[in-house]
């Protein structure tokens, strides 16, 4: 009787034994990935939850993307340089900044962290007016808002005030303010112009048009053509007239990419299936902005390395040699 107790024991020892190496192997063969995005208000949230819902849905048996509010585009860079978060949304001009060590990271290390997956949807920057101001050229003595101080808006600013022979700091009355807080100073009077860098229709920017008459300017192609030989993360885009109530017309003006990252520890296999998903499932993806996700200018507007994952993706697909 003893014996056939422990013959008992020592089956069910090793059924118990089987069935958690079974269950620890089928856990660890999916990749747990947090992803940073910005603040739940903001559209890297909204958009990056959406992807993660989609992708989480078709490649369930590889990876499980957990997204996670920040404090976009700048932190999101700290947040991969140490690896708290594996893959991040974030403007392409600060992921230039950050990689080499430039602007509002100058005077730190480089962060060689991160590469590259790709540009998703443009951040237009929208410059809005008082009435009486027509043309970027009449900022010059006024009092115009940058931004939040020390954000990707107010770098912006900088250079495309810089490309019209202007010095951010002597040229204009600086103010720094959020969106929100721009639109109601200038409504108030108490702006004349504010720089806004985000996605198109912004909703500061809708809000104010339905009781405030306001310009957009634009950026012309001379100033556009310098801008951008200067600075490769701009592109040229169209705000266009059905964007906002005030506008008659499409405007022109210069754009960054909100652009996807990963840290470098990231194998290759789950940046391919993330790059490949990201395209391919990209009608299903429930959000305004994915209908915007394009493969040839996902590869535009990157100006680092990109990570080799993506990297295979784009040659498969040819449009990257």
């Amino acid at each position: 009787m003893k014996n056939i107790k422990k013959v008992i024991s020592l089956l069910l020892v090793s059924v118990m034994t089987l069935s958690i190496f079974a269950c620890g192997n089928g856990a660890g063969s999916v990749k747990k990935i947090t992803l940073a995005s910005g603040g739940t208000s903001g559209t890297y949230y909204g958009f990056s939850g959406a992807v993660a819902s989609r992708l989480n849905e078709v490649l369930n048996n590889d990876m499980k993307i957990n997204v996670v509010s920040t404090g976009a585009s700048k932190a999101n860079a700290q947040m991969i340089d140490v690896n708290d978060a594996q893959i991040a949304i974030i403007q392409n001009d600060v992921m230039d900044y950050a990689y080499k060590a430039t602007d509002m990271f100058a005077g730190q290390q480089p962060m060689n962290s991160f590469s590259a997956i790709a540009s998703v949807y443009p951040e237009s920057i929208q410059i809005i007016a008082n009435k009486s101001i027509t043309s970027i050229d009449q900022l010059r003595g006024k009092r115009v808002s940058v931004g939040d101080a020390g954000s990707g808006t107010e770098f912006n600013t900088k250079q495309i005030l810089e490309a019209y022979g202007m010095d951010i700091e002597k040229d204009i009355v600086k103010n720094n303010q959020s969106f929100a807080d721009s639109c109601d100073s200038l409504k108030n009077g108490t702006l004349d112009a504010a720089f806004i860098t985000a996605g198109h229709p912004t909703v500061a920017v809708t809000e104010l048009a339905t009781n405030f008459d306001f310009n957009i300017l634009p950026v012309d192609n001379e100033h556009a053509a310098k801008l951008m030989s200067k600075y490769q993360f701009y592109a040229k885009v169209n705000i266009e007239k059905d964007s906002y109530t005030v506008l008659n017309n499409d405007v022109q003006t210069v754009a960054v990419m909100a652009t996807y990252i990963a840290n470098n520890t990231l194998d290759e296999d789950t940046v391919y299936k993330f790059t490949k998903a990201l395209f391919e499932e990209k009608d299903k993806i429930i959000h305004q902005k994915a209908a915007l996700l394009d493969i040839k200018t996902g590869i535009q507007g990157i100006s680092i390395p990109f990570h080799k994952g993506a990297e295979k993706y784009y040659k498969e697909q040819g449009v990257l040699n």
